[in-house]
């Protein structure tokens, strides 16, 4: 496990020392002047400067918390709607060309009815997070019921297991796995589209600090925002990764994927 571990750190290390070096090299070739791509010492320093007078981790937790209430707000809401649905298949019939439609709309686009209906402040972005996160969790929900194998329910009805006890302890369970496909790819949907909600509307976060710091001419802040994003998603992807191995481990569904691949 150590010598794995070892091996994963140094292809961090290798690839994030790639992309300085390209970065710095794109710097040094003066193709760019220092307004339009700062160096990685100056970023550094940017870093140093909203870290002392505590602007970045004022910004990053509003944004965290916009994030944790409208992803697992879409999150819980399309899991028990794609578990509805997928169990009531000709419901879903009829609910499914709505969804198809509704779907490849961005949820930037809703913004000008978005501040209309909800104003100014954190529930703009909010919803603008929720609307990202909701689509790509009900749809792999659905489609995760109506790929469950048979065999679970014959058995289940065979020991006289019924709702809602089907649903929980068999039904679920089974999904599962692909369910959290759905919640990492809603997670990035969600991400992503953060940033945009945040840079539209809003007084704080990462987002506004982006588009603060380009009016102020201040380019390596914006680099310094856009790393800052970066990592933060790298950790809650792995968040979601962790999450699903503790489920597994505790439903005894064998190890996840990652794993295996480890």
């Amino acid at each position: 496990m150590r010598g794995v571990f070892s091996v994963k750190l140094f292809n961090v290390l290798l690839g994030m020392g790639i992309l300085f070096a390209l970065w710095e090299g794109l710097v040094l070739s003066g193709r760019y002047p220092p307004a339009l791509l700062p160096p990685p010492e100056k970023v550094l320093r940017g870093f140093q400067e909203i870290g002392e007078n505590g602007a970045l981790f004022r910004h990053a937790i509003v944004t965290l918390k916009r994030f944790f209430i409208g992803y697992f707000a879409s999150s819980a809401t399309a899991i028990v709607l794609g578990l509805f649905f997928g169990w009531l298949t000709k419901l879903w019939d009829v609910v499914e060309p709505v969804v198809q439609v509704l779907r490849p709309i961005s949820p930037v686009a809703w913004y000008p009815f978005i501040v209309l209906w909800f104003g100014i402040g954190d529930v703009p972005a909010t919803v603008v997070i929720f609307m990202a996160g909701f689509f790509p969790v009900l749809l792999s929900t659905v489609a995760a019921i109506r790929l469950i194998d048979p065999i679970y329910l014959k058995v289940a009805r065979n020991f006289g297991i019924k709702q809602p006890f089907l649903m929980i302890k068999i039904v679920f369970p089974a999904i599962f796995p692909n369910i959290i496909t759905g919640l990492h790819l809603a997670l990035g949907a969600a991400w992503i589209f953060m940033v945009a909600g945040e840079m539209l509307g809003t007084q704080s976060g990462l987002g506004f600090l982006i588009i603060d710091s380009r009016n102020g001419f201040r380019t390596d802040l914006v680099v310094c925002s856009m790393i800052t994003i970066g990592l933060l998603g790298l950790a809650l992807d792995k968040a979601i990764v962790l999450f699903e191995r503790w489920v597994n481990r505790v439903w005894g569904l064998g190890p996840s994927p990652e794993i295996r691949r480890s």
